[in-house]
């Protein structure tokens, strides 16, 4: 199978996995127990969808060249991805944070059964999540590119 040949999907995969690896480390020491769930979810510091996206853009440019029309629809993917993570996904979980306020104090006040299941609250990123996933899979994506180079 060609995929598994494919050094830029798989330097995409390794910035994604690391990304991932390193929340679990981070909110380790911001809440001194690990929280295997992180591993999977999506939000937190590092982004790892800006790591992915980085690493793929700066991968396909070092291999196609940063002129080629291919690194151009990376780069501009990794952007619209990065907007997202900071825009609309991020506005998603302040709104499900502020509706899992809601549906608590209501239930406070109307002793209702069943509280619902609360909302996922991390969803997007901040700015500086966005930047730190970035530069992660910048560096991730000139790691291999210089320690691995194509035969």
């Amino acid at each position: 199978m060609e995929l598994l040949g494919n050094g830029i999907f798989w330097t995409a995969m390794a910035a994604n996995l690391l990304a991932q690896t390193l929340k679990l480390f981070i909110y380790y020491r911001l809440e001194g127990r690990f929280q295997w769930e992180r591993f999977l979810e999506t939000g937190g510091m590092p982004s790892s969808h800006s790591a992915t996206v980085s690493a793929l853009a700066v991968s396909v440019g070092l291999e196609e060249g940063f002129d080629s029309a291919l690194f151009a629809v990376a780069a501009v993917f990794a952007l619209v991805v990065m907007y997202d993570a900071t825009g609309i996904r991020r506005a998603a979980g302040l709104h499900a944070q502020l509706l899992n306020q809601l549906v608590q104090e209501i239930r406070r006040l109307q002793e209702l059964g069943p509280t619902p299941a609360p909302l996922k609250e991390l969803l997007g990123h901040t700015y500086l999540e966005v930047f730190v996933g970035a530069l992660l899979g910048l560096l991730v994506a000139l790691g291999v590119h210089y320690l691995f180079p194509a035969a």
